[in-house]
């Protein structure tokens, strides 16, 4: 049984054994919560992109796809990195940004993680509408778990009061 919980904050200061990085293609570090995670974990983090770039990731992580690294000096194991979509106005996206949470919920599984907190992907630079995004967050993260994760926690961390009531409304039979 896995547990969903929404969470006000910085997701650099969750305790967890994977904290999922809204990520550009480089994996590199950015702003947003790229930056924020890669500041706060320090140069390991990014050791260990430039390694992934020196290997299979040569041209960058693809959009839906996600790869784990260390965690460096957070309070977690591991970051998982996924690419979230641009949005846009004259192509349904939805199916990539689904894609990051179900392929960072699998790279979970494969890393024996049982607490995964993530960000809400897509919804800041990327322009997402949040609403949206909280919908596909909220109902890919539920049908993966259904069809058999072993995440035992799945926590949405949000940094502000307009995000919070957007996945709140997708979530309104879980632990706040």
């Amino acid at each position: 049984m896995t547990t969903l919980t929404l969470v006000r904050g910085d997701i650099t200061q969750q305790s967890a054994d994977a904290i999922v990085n809204a990520a550009n293609s480089s994996l590199l570090g950015g702003g947003g919560v790229d930056g924020a995670i890669h500041r706060r974990g320090g140069p390991a983090i990014l050791e260990a992109c430039r390694a992934l770039r020196a290997g299979h990731y040569g041209k960058g992580l693809s959009t839906g796809r996600a790869v784990a690294t260390t965690a460096g000096r957070l309070d977690a194991r591991w970051v998982i990195h996924t690419v979230g979509p641009v949005h846009s106005t004259t192509e349904d996206r939805s199916e990539l940004l689904a894609s990051c949470y179900r392929e960072s919920l699998r790279v979970a599984d494969e890393l024996g993680a049982r607490t995964v907190a993530f960000p809400a992907i897509s919804t800041g630079i990327y322009g997402w509408p949040l609403d949206d995004g909280a919908r596909i967050a909220v109902e890919t993260v539920r049908a993966t778990v259904a069809a058999g994760s072993a995440v035992t926690e799945v926590r949405f961390v949000v940094f502000d009061d307009r995000a919070y009531a957007a996945f709140a409304a997708h979530l309104p039979d879980i632990s706040k």
